[in-house]
């Protein structure tokens, strides 16, 4: 029997979501913070490993809407429900499981520091009721690459939202690598989706590239946040080269979020068949084909940047002239 899959736009149908499911029927509720690409893509990997792996369950989709209430409000309810296990996509979500729900297993995907985000105490072993997939993105790598696109950048600007564990830990290591290599360090932080195209207005004289970790906020907003940047010629590195396939930014960096979705399925399949949190260690991807880069060269002759050859043959996808080319 293939499982029923049920997206609910608003939490207020989630009731009638389960008064029409078995009184005992196996679910597995799976939360993302925001749509965006990159959590869509892990979304959608989780979902084709636990159809391939567990048809006899059924998945509910929720999405909280970068609303840290209503992540507490699906949170309530898959607890009220007893799912069998509840994932929790980004760190905000699956902090507000691991929060509420103590007594059946919570599996986090692509949570940046799990450790700084409360919810486990060492990457090495899980929690009691708590384990999953690890996205600390390799910083360094990414704004290694921002330099080498704009090689006289001396001010690198960093807009990320202050309320999400997991930005506040990459904002630190960007600013320790400015300080590290004697550049100016400009940042502007934000509450919501709506701010982030203002936020680099704000910043924009002051700065001559610009670079964004895996925060949700910013990512549900990036369209915007690109539009600025071409207007006003700024370099865009970003960690999340899903949406770097759509939307011009000038190079991105970071894993393959489907990829990531599917171990985070594998985690969830180990813990249904039996296998307890506490002895499934954090999984962060190590292997180069876990990873993905993006170059734009039509958004690089925008801005009037010229690319090396040398970066072009690294990246993993090129668009030139309107067409996405994979290596």
């Amino acid at each position: 029997m293939r499982p029923i899959i049920r997206l609910v736009a608003a939490v207020g149908l989630v009731g009638l979501l389960f008064s029409c499911a078995p009184k005992n029927a196996k679910i597995v509720g799976v939360a993302k913070f925001v749509s965006h690409p990159a959590l869509d893509a892990i979304e959608k990997g989780i979902v084709d490993e636990l159809t391939a792996s567990k048809p006899d369950y059924k998945i509910d989709l929720q999405n909280a809407n970068a609303d840290m209430n209503t992540a507490a409000q699906i949170a309530q309810r898959f607890k009220d429900e007893k799912v069998a296990v509840a994932v929790g996509i980004a760190t905000p979500t699956a902090q507000a499981l691991a929060n509420q729900i103590k007594d059946r297993p919570v599996i986090y995907s692509a949570v940046t520091d799990p450790v700084a985000a409360g919810l486990v105490a060492s990457m090495d072993k899980g929690g009691a009721n708590i384990t999953g997939t690890s996205d600390m993105t390799p910083v360094k790598e990414q704004l290694d690459l921002l330099r080498a696109l704009k090689k006289d950048i001396k001010r690198i600007g960093n807009i990320y939202a202050s309320g999400e564990a997991n930005s506040v830990t990459i904002a630190g290591i960007v600013k320790k690598y400015c300080q590290d290599n004697g550049l100016e360090y400009v940042e502007s932080t934000i509450t919501n989706s709506s701010e982030a195209k203002q936020a680099l207005l704000s910043i924009v004289g002051r700065i001559d590239g610009l670079y964004l970790g895996n925060d949700n906020t910013v990512f549900s907003a990036l369209s915007g946040i690109a539009e600025v940047a071409l207007e006003k010629k700024i370099p865009v590195v970003t960690a999340d080269p899903s949406s770097a396939e759509t939307i011009p930014v000038l190079a991105a960096m970071g894993y393959d979020y489907y990829k990531m979705g599917v171990a985070t399925g594998k985690i969830v399949v180990r813990v249904l068949n039996g296998e307890k949190t506490e002895n499934i260690p954090a999984y962060l991807p190590t292997d180069s084909a876990d990873m993905s880069s993006v170059l734009n060269l039509d958004t690089a002759k925008k801005i009037g940047i010229t690319v090396d050859q040398s970066i072009i043959d690294q990246a993993k996808v090129v668009i030139s002239n309107g067409q996405l080319t994979r290596k």
